[in-house]
């Protein structure tokens, strides 16, 4: 358990120092779709994390939820792959996401506890992405990563909605 939460420790600070190098957004300029492909990937390594933690702590349902969301996050690579490779662009590497700090909980956060703190982090984890591929849509620079993005906000809506509504119930 030491080891699990050392390597959660060591992704937490590398968040740390990718947000204190002065990396800064601005409102104004839509991103480019290598900025959408490197935040997806990075939403994609948030949503493997949960399925790390949840086979840790989680119970079935928990479990159950992040296989799925891991299964859709490969799914969602392999087709930003194939439009990466289009494009002839690399993903920046930038901030990198992992299990938020919120799931490094003590050791005796199990059972609901951790149930709401796995539905807590994913929220605005969605809601970063759902706005990148907002943003992006505003002025895409490539019609196949345009097309991918209005296919993607629905269903990431939906499933911010979930997490919300189950996070409310729990």
């Amino acid at each position: 358990m030491r080891i699990f939460v050392a390597i959660i420790l060591a992704f937490i600070s590398t968040a740390v120092l990718a947000d204190s190098t002065g990396e800064q957004r601005t409102a104004e300029r839509a991103p480019s779709a290598t900025d959408v492909i490197t935040g997806l990937y990075n939403f994609s390594r948030f949503q493997q994390g949960l399925l790390e933690s949840a086979d840790l702590k989680g119970n079935a349902e928990v479990r159950n939820l992040a296989a799925l969301r891991a299964e859709e996050a490969a799914k969602r690579d392999k087709t930003l792959k194939q439009i990466q490779e289009e494009i002839g662009s690399e993903p920046r590497g930038g901030k990198t996401t992992s299990v938020s700090a919120s799931l490094v909980e003590p050791e005796t956060a199990d059972g609901p506890t951790y149930v709401r703190t796995f539905y807590a982090s994913q929220i605005p984890e969605y809601e970063s992405a759902i706005e990148l591929l907002d943003r992006y849509l505003k002025g895409p620079d490539n019609t196949a990563l345009a097309a991918f993005a209005r296919e993607q906000l629905p269903m990431l809506r939906a499933q911010v909605k979930d997490a919300e509504r189950t996070m409310a119930d729990k």
